[in-house]
């Protein structure tokens, strides 16, 4: 491998520098990441100090680039692990996160984490079409993709269904309401991103510097009425979501 060019002048270094060494490095580390396969270790610290002639206190840092963008991970005693490269997920009206992933032999499975009837927040009632005042139930689940936690999940019904979420006990809750006869379809999603919250941090096991996606997503019964919302926090190091504007994605 070629080393990073290094000026030959202070003058000349600070006219072609343009960013912090170590993010040059970690960027040359980064194009290099498709050479590995999951699992595998980068070379040691004291081995890239000497490739990119400098010192490890810079390759650290190169490295804790990779490692808040959630590209590897550091194994106490082992060295620095490439990680798999995110799941792909295409946001579709009909198509269940579980559905989709299962056709494709990859094994997800949502774990039930809280169950309550509550107070509706406003915005809530209003995206539901609820009255004022009206109460709720929140369903929380924790989802896991081959044993590894992708996303938390927060669902949002009206009290009427408590009944029938009595006998939820885990698994994909759209498979579940199929099976009690509820037919929904994905209206309108919102997507955004930020920093996880300690608690979330934590369900999730990453760090709080660690971005997550967010997606807000209201569904509808076979009637047309709102029956479904639907708030999920996703690693954004795990999950990409691919979005088209002119129909679904086969």
């Amino acid at each position: 491998m070629e080393k990073l060019n290094r000026s030959s002048s202070k003058g000349e270094n600070l006219s072609r520098q343009v960013q912090p060494l170590y993010q040059s490095i970690a960027g040359t580390l980064r194009s290099e990441l498709v050479q590995y396969q999951a699992g595998d270790f980068l070379p040691g610290e004291w081995v890239l100090a000497e490739r990119f002639e400098v010192n490890r206190h810079t390759i650290r840092r190169a490295l804790d680039v990779l490692v808040q963008e959630g590209a590897v991970l550091r194994v106490q005693g082992k060295g620095t692990q490439v990680l798999s490269r995110p799941y792909m997920y295409f946001l579709k009206t009909n198509k269940a996160f579980s559905e989709q992933f299962a056709q494709k032999g990859i094994s997800v499975d949502s774990r039930l984490h809280k169950r309550m009837t509550r107070e509706g927040h406003q915005d809530e009632l209003r995206q539901l079409g609820l009255d004022e005042h009206s109460r709720v139930i929140e369903i929380q689940t924790i989802r896991w993709i081959n044993d590894e936690v992708i996303s938390l999940m927060k669902h949002i019904y009206s009290q009427e269904l408590e009944k029938v979420f009595s006998a939820y006990k885990g698994g994909s809750i759209r498979h579940f309401l199929k099976q009690q006869g509820i037919f929904l379809k994905r209206d309108s999603s919102v997507i955004g991103a930020r920093l996880p919250t300690t608690l979330e941090a934590s369900l999730l096991g990453v760090t709080q510097i660690t971005p997550i996606i967010t997606v807000l997503t209201v569904s509808r019964d076979i009637l047309g009425n709102p029956m479904e919302l639907t708030f999920s926090i996703n690693r954004a190091d795990r999950v990409n979501y691919h979005v088209t504007m002119n129909g679904d994605n086969e």
